[in-house]
Order: C-alpha cells, then structure tokens, then sequence
C-alpha cells in the first residue's frame, strides 16, 4: 500500500465479505419455526401455557399424564400429526404474543 491505497488483494477479499454478508442477509428464513429445535419450541410452549393448559388444547398423553420434556419429546419425534399441532400451536403463540407487543407500543 501506496500513499494510503488499499491493494487490489485486500479490495477483493473485503467485497468477497460484503457479497458473503448480502447473500447470508438474503437466504435467512422468514419462517420462525427455521433453526428452533422441537426442545425449544415444547419449552417455550410449557413456560406460556404450563402443562395444564398445554394438555388440554392439544390432547396427547404426554403433555397430561405425568408431562415431561423428555417424555413430550420422544413422543413428539415419532408422531408427526402431533408434531405438527404442537408446532401450529407454536405460531400461534407467537402470533398472539407479537399482537400483545403491538398493542403496548
């Protein structure tokens, strides 16, 4: 580097960063079920709802009887209707909770 030029090297290598940085930006998800793991997504439900509640607006055993995250999970892996409900009632909570959010603001 000459009177404070940058090198044609170390220009490529910083707009070969940004250009890495565009696409990752782009590609992201919008879907909010991207990158949450069934565990996360059953804990987080449980802290919201509790079992209780969580047993009665999805009817499975393993969020009623003697409710576990372990248990739900095992369960949850092998059934992919209940899955599928637990994950819809996922959404939903988050739908519920950003419109709660909205009205405060």
């Amino acid at each position: 580097m000459e009177d404070g030029l940058i090198s044609k090297s170390h220009l490529r290598n910083l707009l070969s960063n940004f250009n890495h940085q565009i696409i990752q930006t782009m590609t992201q998800s919008k879907d909010p079920l991207h990158g949450k793991t069934l565990e996360a997504i059953v804990t987080e439900l449980v802290a919201y709802y509790g079992w209780e509640e969580l047993g009665q607006l999805i009817n499975i055993n393993c969020f009623k009887s003697d409710p576990s995250i372990k248990s739900s999970l095992t369960f949850l892996r092998k059934t992919d209707w209940a899955r599928k409900k637990t994950e819809s009632l996922y959404l939903y909570m988050l739908r519920k909770k950003t419109k709660v959010n909205d009205t405060k603001n």
